[in-house]
């Protein structure tokens, strides 16, 4: 299921675009010096891969936790049902819980560092702003998030955040290099897709929980998340 991270991170980066792209266009880069420029970028998103790394390992965490209790098939059916839940229902329902309240002041104090990171040029401070940015609230890095839960490792948990932040890598990148490469309407078909990955991506997992015997998409009880042959010696 490692796959579907990078595939989801691919499309949902459009969203991220939306979200993350003014930070990205506002980089503190040389903008004469494309080498350097380069780098700097670069810099900047391994911050965000730290951050979603650090996030996954803590959810990842989680997700061993029911392994170890032996949920893992419900599990993966319920975040299966998850993902498609938090697609299906408006933000508007999800706005009246203000589920953010509790967090709320660490949200805004790592908006004000975010803030004070621009005004410094250096590799330390392009990497605080890809560091920050990743911690900042985002629906499909909750989605990406439960991904993280089943894979039920902390390892894992962490590989699999990774790979989906490296799927928005492409799409952040050329945001700070062309302002205007993707027109308006093209923006609105692909965000009108990404849906319907997020919904096939936790049909997937709805499917891998069932274990239906199906290679790859459905195996069987004993190899969902197990080593099909142990080596026991």
């Amino acid at each position: 299921m490692l796959y579907t991270a990078f595939i989801f991170g691919l499309i949902s980066s459009l969203h991220c675009i939306g979200m993350c792209g003014p930070i990205a266009m506002m980089l503190p880069v040389d903008r004469n010096n494309p080498a350097k420029k380069t780098t700097q970028i670069l810099t900047y998103h391994i911050g965000r891969l730290t951050a979603y790394g650090t996030i996954g390992f803590v959810f990842g965490l989680l997700g061993k936790g029911f392994f170890m209790a032996g949920l893992q098939q419900n599990l993966s059916i319920i975040i299966g049902v998850a993902m498609i839940l938090i697609v299906i229902i408006p933000e508007k329902k999800f706005a009246k819980y203000n589920f953010s309240k509790p967090v709320f002041k660490i949200i805004s104090r790592v908006k004000q560092q975010l803030g004070s990171q621009f005004k410094n040029k250096s590799y330390k401070s392009l990497f605080t702003i890809g560091l920050l940015n990743g911690f900042l609230p985002c629906g499909m890095v909750y989605v990406a998030l439960f991904g993280a839960i089943a894979m039920q490792s902390a390892s894992l948990g962490v590989l699999y955040m990774v790979l989906f932040g490296l799927g928005t890598v492409p799409m952040m990148s050329a945001v700070v290099y062309v302002n205007s490469f993707l027109t308006l309407p093209i923006r609105n078909k692909i965000q009108k897709a990404i849906p319907y990955v997020a919904v096939l991506i936790g049909v997937l997992f709805i499917l891998r929980g069932l274990g239906l015997g199906i290679p790859y998409v459905s195996p069987s009880n004993m190899s969902l998340f197990v080593q099909a042959n142990p080596n026991c010696h």
